[in-house]
């Protein structure tokens, strides 16, 4: 435990980072004010938290001590970033975890030759591409359709892995990694020809959000109680956040500015990747830190917060234009975030007597 707690720790300060330039950008008063935590306030959130916390999982799943390399590069790399370090460095670091994180998914490919391993492929390779650009000095809206790719991609092919024992056949999941490959082609056109891509990219994820729909068991499991409920209720949420950002852009042409762009950003990386953090957090923790994390109704309180706060960021900041709202939207999702990880925190800590084993697969259970 204590060797993936040491790889843990340098996402968590991503996080904090990134929260902190979150603040920044708001223009409110943060803890630290630097202009590089706000110009990296981005690839801390995306590669050096979520990433960080995807290579981990992945290389416990591995289970060979060279998969530690992506998380321990990506965890490095945020670190780096944040320091007075020549931003390159910690750049190149990101990209470094980000290749490594291909060569996690190439022996879990030949171990199990499914389409949820190829979509995950797929998603490390853009998340590749997106560090690259950012250290070739390419701007965030142009990279952000690669982050996007990467997180939805990951997510997808992990809620095919988990729900593949509920699908009919396996029509199912080819149709999903069709739909990733659609992915992978608009992220690339979005770069070359904006509109055209950017368009391609919303209607793929609307489409993906619709096979997550149908497919996915958190529809019948929403109806259910306690922690197989609560699972399923932030899936769904963030399902329809997702459609939210497809929606915007399939209808604005490459959005590199102003409400669109913030809408987009928000409704990706927040309302759709933190929900899933959120419901996938009762099952990922206790396998990858050998520990217990009961459900606890209380979690439900910082799930709601997220997304009440998203809804007045977006549909009264942005869409109406009201800068209180954005700012106070965007305190409420930072409050959200802090919560849920102070009462992941303590309900580890009061649990931390119980057998690791026994935790695992009741979790794993409700998911699948």
């Amino acid at each position: 435990m204590t060797r993936r707690l040491a790889l843990l720790l340098p996402a968590a300060l991503a996080m904090l980072a990134g929260l902190d330039g979150a603040l920044l950008l708001l223009g409110l008063p943060a803890p630290v004010s630097t202009s590089r935590l706000a110009d990296s306030h981005g690839m801390l959130l995306v590669l050096g938290f979520v990433g960080t916390v995807i290579a981990l999982e992945r290389a416990v799943a591995l289970r060979r001590p060279a998969g530690f390399l992506a998380p321990a590069c990506l965890g490095l790399g945020a670190i780096l970033v944040l320091s007075p370090a020549p931003g390159r460095i910690g750049g190149s670091l990101l990209l470094a975890g980000t290749l490594a994180l291909i060569g996690v998914y190439i022996p879990l490919w030949r171990r199990q030759r499914e389409d949820a391993v190829l979509i995950q492929v797929l998603g490390a390779v853009l998340a590749a591409g997106g560090a690259l650009l950012w250290l070739g000095g390419v701007g965030m809206p142009q990279v952000l359709p690669w982050l996007t790719a990467f997180v939805v991609l990951t997510i997808a092919g992990e809620r095919l892995e988990l729900a593949r024992v509920a699908l009919i056949g396996s029509g199912a999941g080819r149709w999903m990694t069709g739909l990733s490959v659609v992915v992978l082609v608009a992220v690339v056109a979005s770069l070359l020809w904006p509109p055209l891509g950017f368009g391609l990219l919303g209607a793929a994820l609307l489409a993906m959000v619709a096979w997550l729909w149908v497919h996915d068991v958190a529809r019948r499991t929403v109806s259910g109680t306690g922690l197989p409920r609560f699972i399923a209720a932030c899936l769904l949420a963030g399902y329809a956040w997702l459609a939210v950002a497809g929606g915007i852009w399939l209808l604005v042409a490459s959005p590199g500015e102003g409400a669109a762009y913030d809408a987009v950003i928000h409704a990706v990386f927040l309302g759709f990747t933190i929900s899933m953090i959120m419901a996938h957090a009762p099952v990922i923790l206790p396998a990858v830190l050998r520990v217990r994390l009961p459900y606890h109704p209380v979690m439900i309180a910082p799930a709601v917060l997220l997304h009440v706060s998203l809804l007045v960021r977006l549909g009264l900041g942005d869409a109406r234009g009201s800068e209180l709202a954005r700012q106070v939207g965007g305190v409420g999702n930072i409050v959200a975030l802090l919560a849920f990880a102070v009462i992941t925190v303590v309900l580890i800590a009061r649990s931390r007597s119980a057998a690791p084993s026994a935790v695992a697969r009741p979790a794993l259970e409700a998911v699948s």
